[in-house]
């Protein structure tokens, strides 16, 4: 390809409105997911059959919405891609307000340094967040089995979905039967669209990310390397060269501890609770589900591209293998003090478990029973006096009556009365 070719190709995929290049982002996830594979009908169809049931189980035993999202839509890598194009863009967007600067000249220091891009910068942030979106959801229609796996909510639709072809090759690759899987995936995509349905948790996951995104720093010297890069034509085929995701490497990023740790904990619920919820529901229906869970379990503590381009251009490093911690604590709260307690969690966000929470299930209960036990009895308890299921536990007694205080100091007897009516001496009776 000529000079003047790569300027016209790069001219075209600049045209955009709006903070994202969602046409550039389509293109790029276009060429990581590869191309449609139809799923046989028979498959589709078990999978919706398994759907139903799964929908049965969960509801016995979550006290959940139960939303109205229609039928579970098995599908391939390509179309759900396609689909979710832009189902993640509350992990993009955010950026662009850091990068709109680049369109000031004194907004970044060194930005008259890029050689002859500067009747490209305007539009260069979308471009940029364009091919970051892009390889995003191209990475992740290789991984995910289906929207539970992705561990958050999707933006602008709430469609359940599982893609066929990773389901399958999860199944193969732990030697677990396809028709387990299939059921074990059906019962978690349903438990994600149960707790999705909550009506605060959208909001909530909206407002640690815009709070997490608040703290992000870009790599402004890093990336002025690589725009300065973009001046030789060969580099700049490289990094706009269909299939090759190495544009997304543009931007790297630092954020807040404190904040990704909010976040963290969010989606490691979020993930855990699902998981419990799928066990309990599914048992008896899946013999083998402690390998499942174990392969699971592992698949989550090796971070995928997904997984490593967030954390690269965002800071953004999920942690799934929290889940295992937050699935523990919700086992530790309902032993305590029951499922009832346990759901609690869903009344509002201040309720869900802190990281530090998940090896401390007695510092959340202090935290979040100790205040309603104090509001609803106007007493200042201490956090013993919030027995555990199953245990006696200390209580508050209440002070006695001017008759109760008259007998126990003695003014009377200790009586008690036989059937007949006699009054007896405690010591004869």
């Amino acid at each position: 390809m000529d000079d003047e070719g790569i300027f016209e190709q790069l001219f075209k995929l600049l045209q955009s409105s709006g903070p994202v290049n969602w046409k550039l982002a389509r293109e790029v996830t276009k060429s990581l997911a590869g191309p449609p594979t139809p799923i046989e009908p028979s498959v589709a169809e078990e999978y919706r059959e398994l759907a139903h049931v799964a929908d049965v189980r969960i509801s016995a035993v979550a006290n959940l919405p139960s939303p109205s999202v229609g039928e579970l839509n098995p599908t391939d890598r390509a179309t759900w891609a396609a689909e979710n194009q832009q189902s993640f863009r509350i992990l993009v967007e955010p950026l662009a307000d850091k990068l709109s600067g680049m369109t000031d000249p004194g907004g970044i220091p060194g930005i008259g340094d890029v050689g002859g891009m500067g009747a490209m910068l305007a539009p260069l942030g979308p471009a940029i967040l364009g091919l970051q979106a892009g390889t995003m959801v191209g990475f992740m229609s290789h991984r995910a089995l289906g929207q539970f796996d992705t561990g958050i909510p999707a933006m602008d639709h709430d469609r359940p979905y599982v893609i066929v072809p990773n389901l399958d090759d999860f199944a193969i690759d732990h030697g677990v039967d396809h028709r387990q899987i299939r059921l074990w995936a059906a019962l978690h995509e349903v438990a994600f669209h149960r707790i999705m349905a909550v009506e605060w948790v959208r909001g909530r996951f909206v407002s640690l990310v815009q709070s997490f995104y608040d703290t992000v720093e870009i790599d402004t010297g890093d990336l002025l390397g690589k725009l300065g890069a973009m001046s030789d034509p060969e580099e700049m085929q490289r990094m706009l060269g269909e299939g090759d995701a190495d544009a997304a490497g543009l931007i790297s990023a630092t954020s807040d501890p404190e904040r990704l740790a909010d976040l963290q904990a969010f989606t490691a619920f979020i993930e855990g609770y699902g998981d419990r919820l799928v066990r309990i529901a599914g048992a008896d229906l899946l013999p083998t589900i402690d390998r499942i869970e174990q392969a699971y379990n592992t698949r989550r503590t090796e971070p995928d591209q997904a997984e490593q381009f967030l954390q690269q251009f965002a800071g953004l490093s999920m942690e799934r293998w929290r889940a295992g911690d937050a699935a523990r604590f919700c086992d530790q709260v309902a032993e305590r003090w029951g499922e009832d307690t346990l759901a609690k969690v869903w009344d509002e966000p201040e309720n869900l478990p802190t990281l530090s929470e998940f090896d401390d299930p007695i510092g959340w209960a202090a935290r979040v029973l100790l205040d309603e036990v104090q509001l609803s009895s106007g007493l200042d308890l201490d956090f013993d006096s919030v027995g555990m299921v199953g245990e006696e536990s200390d209580t508050v007694e209440p002070e006695a009556d001017d008759t109760e205080a008259g007998e126990s100091a003695g003014h009377e007897p200790d009586r008690r009365t036989s059937d007949d009516g006699d009054d007896q001496d405690p010591e004869t009776a």
